[in-house]
């Protein structure tokens, strides 16, 4: 594709007629601190095209990548291994032409495998229902929100401290305008169960509350069981909403539906998905069958057609783009499509057998982990009970010592001060995460790393 560039003079028209003085002023939201307040180094307005690929390709390789150290970083995006038989069958011809089914009739393919998805979801979450994706696990969560209102009538959510600080801020910013109420636990490291405030939220729910957000595993790696607040919910008539960014935990631990759990979301990148450099990810979204109309997506279905013959139908649309706007439930204009082919091409593989198999070596290379460090000097894990992500204390604020291990070429998890810049409470925290792909020699590595780092 050739690069165009505009000129002064087709600028200043398009300045003139949406009425901003100069360019500049379409980024006033943007805080001053994060514009570049100049160049590039080293790049000037005029280079060759090959000179400026060696400078980028300088830059990139400037970067610690996940493939290239013991990589411990979760916290909502997690390396799990893909088979390269994922990315070789979401390439074949007949996904890739029919990539949205905007004329379903004709899109038999993409149905298919979207009405297959949606089975996987529910499976998953111990639901009766889902649809066929969200953009992510934060819309995915927002759009929760906005579904316990139309269901309950109430304006008021309760969120748990336990979620994911990127979930919340979504919620915030997607609820500015919306007339809802959140209400937002402040996390504390208590030990054996960091982040979890089940009985905060309970004394907490009234009769304004729509619904309750937990995550489990929470941000903290805390895994909690919660039937008994989803009865609390519902003996004040509001909504449990089950939030995961870790979908590879359920393969080992009990599903949200079975917990009582009236609204389901997450993230579903761990399965068929990369880290991607932070995306396109998958959401998750499943419910009940009875609150399904007032679901946000689409819904494929099965049915058969006039020969008899096995057939899929788009069931359930309500988008702005099918229905009336006032009528819609979300103005999510479509699916994460390859990332769900992705997702159910790598469960598929797997089946239900190997997901499990593949959950318990998740635990198991965390548990070794974890007492890996609880043996570095100074350093405590939390956790009491966890699936393949923990939080650790350090004698120090942790911000510092992740950029140290960077430095020595290990990646050793996610400092809750840059989670939580305004909770100083929380600088110590680290959370670390081990998947499949972390091996004992990494393990060790970190170990040893970072009880350098600290000494």
């Amino acid at each position: 594709m050739r690069y165009l560039p505009l000129t002064q003079t087709d600028r200043q028209a398009m300045l003139g007629v949406i009425g901003a003085p100069s360019v500049d002023a379409l980024f006033a939201d943007v805080p001053a601190a994060a514009r570049l307040d100049g160049p590039i180094a080293g790049l000037s307005n005029h280079m060759p095209e090959m000179q400026v690929e060696r400078l980028l390709g300088g830059m990139a390789a400037r970067n610690l990548t996940a493939s290239a150290s013991p990589f411990f970083v979760g916290c909502g995006a997690y390396k799990h291994h893909v088979p390269a038989s994922v990315d070789h069958l979401i390439q074949r011809g007949e996904f890739l032409t029919s990539y949205t089914p905007y004329q379903p009739e004709i899109a038999q393919g993409t149905l298919q495998y979207l009405f297959e998805f949606q089975t996987q979801v529910a499976r998953l979450t111990g639901m009766e229902v889902a649809n066929a994706s969200m953009y992510d696990g934060s819309t995915a969560m927002t759009e929760a929100i906005f579904m316990a209102r139309r269901i309950t009538r109430r304006p008021k959510t309760l969120i748990s401290a336990g979620v994911h600080p990127h979930y919340v801020a979504a919620a915030k910013t997607l609820c500015r305008f919306t007339g809802d109420e959140l209400a937002i636990g402040t996390p504390e490291l208590t030990p054996a169960s960091p982040g979890h405030d089940a009985g905060w939220l309970v004394s907490q729910i009234d009769d304004r509350t729509s619904c309750v957000i937990v995550q489990n595993p929470n941000l903290f790696g805390h895994v909690a069981d919660l039937s008994d607040l989803a009865a609390a919910c519902h003996a004040k008539g509001a909504l449990l909403v089950v939030v995961f960014t870790e979908v590879v935990s359920l393969g080992a631990i009990r599903s949200p539906g079975e917990m009582g759990a009236d609204i389901v979301v997450g993230e579903g990148q761990s399965i068929g998905n990369g880290l991607n450099f932070g995306g396109p990810y998958l959401g998750l979204f499943a419910t009940r069958e009875k609150y399904v109309r007032q679901m946000p997506g689409r819904l494929c279905g099965e049915t058969v057609d006039a020969d008899g013959r096995r057939g899929f139908v788009l069931t359930l649309s309500t988008r702005e783009q099918h229905i009336r706007r006032e009528k819609a439930t979300s103005n999510i204009c479509t699916n994460s499509g390859l990332c769900s082919l992705a997702f159910t091409i790598h469960l598929t593989l797997l089946g239900e057998l190997g997901l499990r198999k593949m959950a318990a070596l998740n635990h198991a290379r965390a548990v070794q982990t974890a007492e890996a460090l609880a043996a570095v000097p100074g350093v405590t894990v939390l956790n009491g009970g966890f699936f393949n992500e923990f939080t650790v204390l350090l004698p120090t604020e942790a911000r510092p010592v992740v950029r140290a291990l960077a430095e020595r070429g290990v990646l050793g998890g996610v400092s809750l001060g840059r989670l939580y810049p305004d909770q100083p409470q929380l600088a110590n925290g680290l959370v670390v995460a081990a998947t499949e792909t972390v091996t004992e020699d990494d393990i060790a590595t970190l170990a040893a790393t970072l009880k350098e780092v600290l000494a």
